[in-house]
């Protein structure tokens, strides 16, 4: 085939060490200044910026930096403490008490106390609010507050996950009692930075929080530009108009790499793709037509057409260290003549099937995946089109108002497997925009919570990811490696990177002189 040799023998490879979860980059050891504002070219643009209600990765990278987790993680990513000085869980897996740390100031002024943590968490669980973490706090029977620093949760039944639910994408985030109303539109956290201002499709404004109680950043500001076209990102990068950017574009990594003038963070995994059905689109209600587009798809071939090798393919969508990730599972091979054969017993000859491919223009290679994928897809007899849509477009369209047949996304290494597939693959789920409705998930991702063996809850997750391949529910296609791009003035870039593998954290990144 023309076009596969052609995308062979015009891959650039990654160069330098590829590690999991953290960049590779030796630390800085100068000292420390404080000063400076630092331009981020930011690869996307942020939305709702409510940290409980945003569902975005772009968003949350930005508000990572203004707000703190009642819990995190380390870098091995075991849960530790944050703005709780310690925790303890009953032996019955029921209560959960939490000890505040003393002192802990909020951008308004405010000292954090209990009363702060039960507002965020009812907050949360209150489903007028629409937060995308709601279910995390289904099983929540009582938050008591005995003092101001002593926080008690007590679940009606066993939720096996919780305390690493609260680790991850907000669901742990504390914001001052009542200020639920203002969120959306000016942050208010007790991270190291302070929200100072956002133009819609331009830019965020970060400014230093001398009252951290994590000790203040050295960076005065953080500028987040949102500059979703990705050549004229690296050109702000070569002029010096930026300090910083996130993903380098694939085909000029190793160009950049090779720049001694700029220095490059690399990492895997980033994040990872998949194909998504509308299981609503009544084809799509057919598992034989969703394996069969499955068989239209050369995996390998698509990663380097579309991502210039960056990645990995996999057919499992779990952290690729966590013991939940089912190594055994392997993709389904190309085979055109084999979806021809499962369309014509769904009822679908040559050109009877019509589908739009909806992808979004704010991740290019989605773009240019979608382009080849329709080629296959017409090989295969399927008569296909794209549609190009702009990030608020897709979001509206397709994870809104799910009205889609066929697309595209990814999701930022969602390390904490209740969070990955009871979000994506229950019926119930935040994130389930396809409409997926599978009892055997559902029973699945509901006995993973009360299963309270971390071995035992890892085959459960692993049952998971056989069904989602077996029915293919979605079609996973492979890790994307994350990347920076930055000035040699950047320093402490070796910190930047949360152990989650998508958020950045600018709390010790300084500029030297």
């Amino acid at each position: 085939m023309k076009r596969r040799d052609f995308l062979k023998t015009t891959t650039a490879l990654m160069g330098g060490t590829i590690l999991y979860g953290a960049p590779a980059m030796a630390a800085s050891h100068s000292a420390p200044v404080t000063g400076g504002t630092l331009i981020w070219g930011h690869s996307e643009t942020t939305q709702n910026l409510d940290m409980h209600q945003t569902g975005t990765a772009s968003t949350g990278r930005v508000l990572q930096n203004v707000h703190d987790s009642i819990v995190t993680v380390d870098k091995d990513l075991k849960v530790i403490p944050n703005l709780a000085e310690s925790f303890e869980q009953s032996e019955d897996g029921l209560v959960y008490t939490f000890k505040l740390r003393p002192g802990v100031m909020f951008h308004n002024g405010k000292t954090m106390t209990s009363a702060d943590v039960k507002f965020s968490f009812d907050r949360c669980r209150n489903p007028d609010t629409g937060a995308v973490n709601f279910e995390v706090f289904n099983n929540v029977a009582s938050i008591e507050t005995p003092d101001d620093l002593t926080v008690i949760i007590t679940l009606g039944q066993v939720n096996a996950p919780f305390l690493s639910r609260l680790a991850e994408n907000g669901a742990g985030v504390i914001m001052p009692e009542g200020s639920g109303e203002v969120q959306g539109t000016t942050p208010i956290g007790c991270g190291p930075f302070k929200f100072v201002r956002r133009e819609f499709g331009n830019e965020v404004e970060l400014e230093r929080f001398d009252d951290y109680w994590g000790g203040p950043a050295y960076l005065d500001k953080v500028i987040a530009r949102e500059i979703t076209e990705p050549t004229v990102r690296l050109t702000g990068l070569r002029t010096g108009e930026l300090h910083m950017i996130n993903d380098i574009p694939a085909d000029r990594i190793a160009e950049i790499e090779a720049d001694p003038n700029l220095q490059v963070v690399a990492w895997f995994p980033l994040n990872w793709d998949f194909v998504n059905f509308n299981h609503d689109y009544e084809p799509f209600k057919n598992p034989k037509v969703r394996e069969a587009f499955d068989y239209m798809i050369d995996k390998e071939v698509l990663l380097e057409g579309a991502l210039w090798g960056q990645g990995k393919t996999t057919a499992s969508p779990s952290y690729p260290t966590s013991a939940s990730y089912n190594a055994a599972l392997t993709q389904r091979p190309q085979d055109i003549e084999k979806a021809k054969a499962l369309l014509s017993e769904a009822g679908y000859g040559p050109g009877d099937l019509k589908v739009v491919f909806k992808a979004t223009t704010n991740y290019p290679y989605h773009i240019e995946a979608a382009q080849i994928m329709l080629e296959w897809f017409r090989m295969a007899g399927v008569d296909a089109s794209i549609e190009q849509l702009t990030w608020a477009d897709w979001l509206s369209q397709c994870w809104v108002d799910k009205d889609f047949q066929i697309t595209m996304m990814n999701f930022f290494t969602l390390w904490e497997p209740d969070f990955l597939y009871y979000s994506l693959w229950n019926t119930e789920g935040a994130f389930n925009y396809r409409k997926i409705s599978n009892p055997m998930v559902d029973e699945l991702t509901a006995k993973a919570r009360v299963t309270v063996d971390p071995a035992e809850r890892a085959e459960v997750y692993k049952q998971v990811q056989q069904v989602v391949h077996d029915e293919t529910l979605d079609v996973v296609l492979w890790f994307r490696n994350g990347t920076i791009g930055a000035q040699p003035t950047v320093m402490g870039l070796d910190t930047i990177v949360h152990p989650n593998g998508s958020n950045l954290r600018f709390h010790k990144v300084w500029l030297a002189a």
